[in-house]
């Protein structure tokens, strides 16, 4: 790991753990932007679950429409906003390739959520067509029937993925729009660069 990556990664951790000791509801909210193989843009906010020098991990159904998009092509980019934080807020926006996280790593995540999210992780047909919430209901009940007295093991297609990131940008808000702005990038070698953005 290169000297700045390593001041990148923590830096986030810094401003993570600050995010977590203010008054933020959820500082580990984080928009994932991605797109289709045609381009077609699309971005929802999901919760990073894990970050380490490899990336940056959430979970979800791999058929939901975020998973198919990330699969066909997978390039992802992620903005977590602060709003409380400092002056006038601060962003972090990072971009890179997406992996699939190991099954162990996936296995372990899944047996930590509460149990009531591990059953609506086999319920859930993620981002496919509900004709009514009854329907859902039933499927819970379904599931929590199925598991009845036994751990629920995570199922099929319903995994992490890691964003490996080769940009980095840290937003520091100010007032009047004069923003500070570092951006940290990798090259195609893979050589880490850093350098300040105008606002």
């Amino acid at each position: 790991m290169s000297d700045l990556y390593a001041e990148a990664l923590s830096t986030f951790a810094a401003l993570f753990e600050e995010a977590k000791q203010s008054r933020e509801v959820e500082p580990n909210a984080m928009t994932v932007a991605t797109a289709d193989v045609q381009g077609r843009p699309s971005a929802r906010t999901v919760l990073l679950k894990a970050f380490d020098e490899r990336g940056f991990v959430f979970y979800t159904h791999l058929d939901s429409h975020k998973g198919n998009e990330l699969q066909a092509n997978p390039q992802a980019a992620l903005l977590f906003l602060w709003r409380s934080l400092r002056e006038a807020g601060i962003q972090v926006r990072i971009e890179g390739r997406v992996e699939q996280v190991a099954d162990a790593e996936a296995d372990a995540y899944f047996a930590s959520r509460p149990r009531m999210s591990q059953i609506g992780a086999w319920a859930s047909l993620q981002s496919k067509t509900l004709n009514t919430r009854e329907e859902f209901d039933a499927r819970v009940a379904e599931a929590e029937a199925r598991f009845d007295g036994k751990d629920v093991p995570r199922p099929d297609g319903w995994s992490g993925l890691r964003v490996v990131p080769d940009r980095i940008e840290f937003w520091y808000g100010a007032q009047f729009r004069l923003h500070e702005r570092w951006c940290y990038e990798a090259g195609a070698e893979g050589r880490w660069s850093k350098r300040l953005l105008y606002p």
